[in-house]
C-alpha cells in the first residue's frame, strides 16, 4: 500500500481519508428499499468518489462567513490575536482578486513519486441544499513543492454566504498522476463492438442481477443493484488474483 504523507502546522486541520457522514452530508441512514427517502450514499458511483480524496476540517473555534453584498466581500468571524512568535498572515481568509478569496492553510502533502496533490470542493458541496458549502478551486501541486501556502476559494453569489464551521470539513485534497499523460483517441471498431457487447449484456442481465435489490424511492425513483453486484464480483475477482 502506498502511503502518503504530511506535516502541518495547525493539527486541528485534521487531515484523514474521507469518510461518509451517515446521518449527515451523505443523507440519512435510510434502507435501500421501497418508500425510503433517497440519498446521496444510495449511489456507489458517488459514495466511491467522495471517499477516494483527504478532506480537512476547519480548524478554529469560531465559524467564519464570507458572504458577497454588493459586489464585495464581506467576512464575518473572530479569529482572536495573532499567534505569538509567528509571522503568519492574520487574519488567515483574505480577498484574492474581486471574484476569490484564500485561507493560509500552510500543509505539506507529500505522496509518492510521480504523484501529484489536488484540490477540490469537499463532496458534501455537492449535497448541500442550502449552497453555503465553501468552493475549493481546484489547483494541482506537484511532489517537489513542500508546502501548500494557501488554499482558493470562488466567492458565494451575490447576497449568498459560505460558511465555515469549527471541525466541519471544508475542502478535499486526491493524490493523481502528475501528468495527464494520454491522448483521446476514438476507439477502434473492434473495441467499440466489444464495448456494446458488453453493455447489451449488462443490459439484459439486470432483471436478474438486480432481481432482490430494485427498489423505488420516495420520490418515484427507481433504483437496482446491477453496478453493486457487478462491482462486488470485480472485487472479487482482483482479491483472488492478488497474492
Amino acid at each position: 500500500m502506498d502511503q502518503v504523507k504530511y506535516r502541518l502546522f495547525n493539527p486541528r486541520l485534521a487531515p484523514r481519508r474521507t469518510k461518509l457522514e451517515i446521518p449527515g452530508w451523505a443523507g440519512e441512514r435510510a434502507p435501500r428499499a421501497d418508500g425510503s427517502q433517497e440519498y446521496p450514499w444510495h449511489c456507489v458511483p458517488f459514495s466511491e468518489g467522495a471517499r477516494y480524496g483527504i478532506e480537512l476540517f476547519y480548524p478554529f473555534d469560531n465559524e467564519l462567513k464570507v458572504t458577497t453584498k454588493n459586489g464585495r466581500f464581506v467576512m464575518e468571524g473572530d479569529f482572536g490575536e495573532r499567534p505569538p512568535d509567528t509571522d503568519l498572515q492574520w487574519p488567515p481568509f483574505r480577498n484574492f482578486g474581486d471574484k476569490y478569496y484564500t485561507f493560509q492553510i500552510l500543509l505539506d502533502i507529500k505522496p509518492k513519486e510521480g504523484m501529484a496533490i489536488r484540490t477540490e470542493p469537499h463532496p458534501r458541496f455537492y449535497t448541500d441544499p442550502t449552497d453555503t458549502t465553501p468552493i475549493a478551486v481546484p489547483a494541482l501541486l506537484r511532489r517537489w513543492w513542500p508546502m501548500m501556502f494557501f488554499i482558493v476559494f470562488k466567492s458565494p453569489a451575490e447576497g449568498r454566504t459560505h460558511i465555515f464551521r469549527p471541525g466541519e470539513p471544508f475542502a478535499q485534497i486526491i493524490v493523481i498522476p502528475e501528468t495527464a499523460d494520454f491522448d483521446l483517441v476514438p476507439m477502434s471498431d473492434e473495441e467499440a463492438a466489444e464495448r456494446e457487447l458488453q453493455s447489451r449484456r449488462i443490459h439484459e442481465s439486470r432483471p436478474r442481477l438486480s432481481a432482490d435489490t430494485t427498489w423505488t424511492s420516495a420520490t418515484n425513483t427507481v433504483f437496482d443493484g446491477t453496478y453493486r453486484h457487478i462491482l462486488g464480483a470485480a472485487n472479487q475477482r482482483t482479491r483472488q488474483r492478488t497474492p
